[in-house]
């Protein structure tokens, strides 16, 4: 429990362990805004359904990340959400106590750094609350009592989001020229909300709140507060995806990058920390289901066009992914398709 940096009283200075080697630190430079698209899916609604799909492909080919604006989200669920959020990480360390476990096979769980934090050499300075969230009558009496307003919040979140996920997979299938409903199935027949407390560090050039990575499922819908840190690797330069208000990140995952046969990018990521103000994200990974078979469309592969993927179990991916730490390319390599 005392692991976790949340609950820790003094934050004066940065313990050892919280150190990344050099050429793995932030540093302090401040890393200009990109120009990652910013996409209006009201547009869509309107008429403009082809000129949003082809933003959406497009800043999924170059960066692997866009934004969505007017999602059909309310601002009263989003606000509600992002309170209750920051409110279980605030709750007294007796609460949070009760809601950590050491346990691997236990789905709801706190937990600080990340599930490596027994075997890796430095910890990143973030705290983390994970649970799955679909079906959500499976799970929600699972979800813990304190805060009390957390499972009807959290509840009513997932499943807005899950329809914005839907509409975002709609679109770009679409774009890839994949048949209508693509996706709806096994492919997103597991969603996972994965909250993220990044309190203020003393010493934001030296630590990070998440190393670099990539996401191994279909899609993440992430949900950031007013406080800066996602940053974007692209073209060998960290580029900061700054908040828009009552605006979702998205990125796309691993297996989005395999069914598209490489022409859409699982991006990697990172966040930094600051010294002055905690920092509160809540992301939905949307993925497939255990044994779900993930490989290249067939509708974007033929004689020309042969498939960079071979096909694979979606759980024998993720524990490879686990050993790479993430490492896009050292994981998908494994997963190449014999040429020739």
């Amino acid at each position: 429990m005392d692991k976790l940096v949340s609950s820790r009283l003094n934050h004066e200075s940065l313990p050892g362990d919280y150190i990344f080697p050099p050429e793995t630190r932030p540093g302090g430079l401040k890393i200009p805004c990109s120009n990652i698209s910013v996409i209006d899916l009201r547009e869509a609604e309107n008429g403009d359904r082809i000129n949003t799909i082809q933003k959406m492909i497009k800043a999924s080919e170059e960066f692997g990340f866009f934004q969505v604006i007017n999602h059909g989200i309310s601002e009263n669920v989003m606000n509600e959400a992002r309170s209750v959020f920051k409110e279980l990480f605030e709750m007294p360390a007796e609460e949070k106590q009760k809601l950590c476990s050491d346990d691997p096979s236990k789905t709801c769980k706190m937990l600080t750094s990340s599930v490596n934090y027994a075997t890796e050499k430095v910890h990143m300075w973030r705290d983390i609350f994970r649970h799955p969230c679909h079906p959500l009558e499976q799970w929600q009496h699972l979800w813990p009592e304190n805060p009390t307003r957390y499972r009807e919040c959290a509840g009513t979140f997932s499943v807005e989001v899950k329809k914005l996920a839907s509409k975002i997979l709609s679109l770009i299938s679409e774009g890839l020229g994949l048949e209508c409903g693509y996706f709806e199935n096994d492919l997103t027949g597991s969603v996972l909300l994965s909250i993220n407390y990044y309190p203020p560090c003393p010493e934001p050039s030296l630590a990070l709140g998440v190393t670099k990575h990539s996401d191994p499922h279909i899609i993440t819908i992430l949900l950031q507060d007013h406080v800066s840190g996602l940053q974007v690797l692209k073209d060998g330069n960290w580029i900061a995806v700054e908040p828009i208000p009552n605006a979702f990140a998205i990125n796309v995952g691993n297996q989005l990058q395999v069914i598209s046969n490489g022409k859409l990018k699982s991006c990697e990521h990172r966040v930094v920390t600051n010294s002055h103000e905690a920092r509160t994200s809540a992301g939905l990974f949307f993925a497939p289901t255990n044994e779900c078979v993930v490989e290249p469309a067939k509708a974007l592969t033929d004689e020309h066009h042969p498939p960079n993927f071979k096909p694979f179990k979606y759980k024998d991916f993720i524990p490879h992914f686990l050993s790479k730490h993430g490492d896009t390319d050292t994981v998908l390599k494994s997963f190449a398709a014999q040429k020739g």
